[in-house]
Formats: C-alpha cells, structure tokens, sequence
C-alpha cells in the first residue's frame, strides 16, 4: 500500500515536469528507487531486494529498445524501471500493457490533431486508395510529423495507475 503512494507521488512530479519540460529528472527517479529498494529490503528481507530489482531490471528492459532506436528519452526508460523497482515484475507488465494503449492513442489523437491534419488525413487515403488498386503511392507526410516528440511520461503514468486500478488486468488482459 505504501508503494502505492510513492508510485502515485512519483508519478504526479514526472508527470509535470514532463509536461513543462519534456525532462523526467533523475534526481527525482533515483530517491524512489532507493525508497522502493529499502521499503522492500525492510519488510521482506532478501527475497523484498530481489523483488524490488526484477521489477528494476524488468521496466527497464520493456523501454531500452526503443530507447536504442531513438524513438523515446532516457527518462521515460528510467521512469518504467522505477515503476518496477516499486512495484515488482507482474506489476510493471501489466502496467506497460496499459501504457502501449496509452502511449498510441496519444500518439494519434497529437498526429491528427496538429496543423495540417486535414492534409494527412489526405495522403493516408491516397496511400491506402493506392494500396487497393496496385499503384505505390509515396505516403507524403512531412518530416516535421514523424519527427514530433510527445511526453511519453503521461503515457507511463496512465499505464501504471491503470495498473493500480486494474492490478488483474481488467477487461485488456
């Protein structure tokens, strides 16, 4: 139960300052994962450090790949790995299922709902109408729209209080 307050605490300051700007600072991850790792330690011993590290290294292993391609920070990385360390490996699973929903559903409503949506609305139809009739269509979105970076943080956080919420997965798992 505590950890719980400490994620929803967590959660609310990256959450802000992602917002703000776009940063998720480790001066405010790495406290809560020492808080996780000893809040652990203290109640279950041996067996609460290595819980607290399997969820660590599990949230940090969901995130490091597109991390490694360039399609997210290093600090939503270190978030989900933080999310772990409180909350443990099944925890920051079923959190990051959420969190993939989250984090597309974002992604489109920002994709379509940002200056010259109409346009590529347009091109996707033309792609698609090319698709069917054989023809190959470049899909003509500029590069300014695939290059649109958006704070996946809130996604994170969506993910994991929908986690909390739903700890057995709800009606997704």
């Amino acid at each position: 139960m505590f950890a719980d307050f400490l994620l929803i605490a967590l959660i609310v300051i990256c959450v802000i300052t992602d917002l703000r700007e776009r940063k998720i600072y480790n001066k405010v991850l790495f406290p809560f994962l020492l808080a996780g790792l000893v809040l652990h330690s203290v109640f279950d011993g041996i067996q609460g450090i290595g819980f607290s590290l399997a969820g660590t290294a599990v949230g940090f292993s969901i995130l490091l790949i597109p991390y490694l391609l360039g399609g997210m920070g290093a600090g939503d990385v270190k978030l989900l790995a933080v999310v772990g360390g409180l909350k443990g490996v099944v925890f920051v699973l079923t959190a990051a299922v959420y969190m993939a929903f989250a984090g597309g559903i974002m992604a489109l409503i920002i994709l379509f709902f940002r200056k010259g949506a109409l346009n590529r609305l347009r091109q996707i139809g033309m792609f698609l109408g090319g698709l069917r009739s054989g023809m190959k269509v470049p899909l003509g979105l500029d590069k300014e729209a695939l290059n649109t970076t958006y704070p996946y943080g809130v996604a994170i956080a969506i993910g994991a209080l929908a986690a909390i919420v739903f700890p057995s997965g709800g009606v997704l798992l």
